[in-house]
């Protein structure tokens, strides 16, 4: 009975050990899209002089959402600059950008194109 006892142990304990083995552990990996400031990557590709509308367009926009407004201001008018903005949206948040740097302007040079405004 000793010796069954001990082979039931073993065999419950052998069991066990291959379950936990089993267990899967979460491994770290490294999210490159969420440790890199674009931003940042594309405002030294401005600067090594590769900037194009899409480019400015996402700056703006990048900076806009981080209520970065002077910065903002000044990627939403080199896209405009290079680009007539007809996006309304984009036409949206250039306003809500000079309106919180108390720059808005009716007559604005960016705002008075053709297709409406806002």
């Amino acid at each position: 009975m000793n010796r069954r006892t001990q082979l039931m142990l073993c065999a419950l304990f052998c069991c066990t050990m291959m379950a936990f083995s089993q267990a899967k552990t979460p491994v770290k990996t490294a999210d490159v899209s969420s440790d890199v400031d674009v931003t940042k990557v594309y405002e030294q590709v401005v600067k090594e002089g590769y900037g194009t509308p899409f480019i400015y367009k996402e700056l703006a926009n990048a900076h806009y959402f981080k209520s970065n407004y002077p910065q903002a201001k000044k990627w939403f008018e080199a896209l405009f600059a290079v680009e007539k903005p007809t996006d309304e949206t984009l036409k949206f948040r250039y306003k809500q950008t000079l309106k919180a740097l108390h720059l808005y302007n009716e007559k604005n040079v960016y705002l008075s194109y053709s297709g409406g405004s806002n």
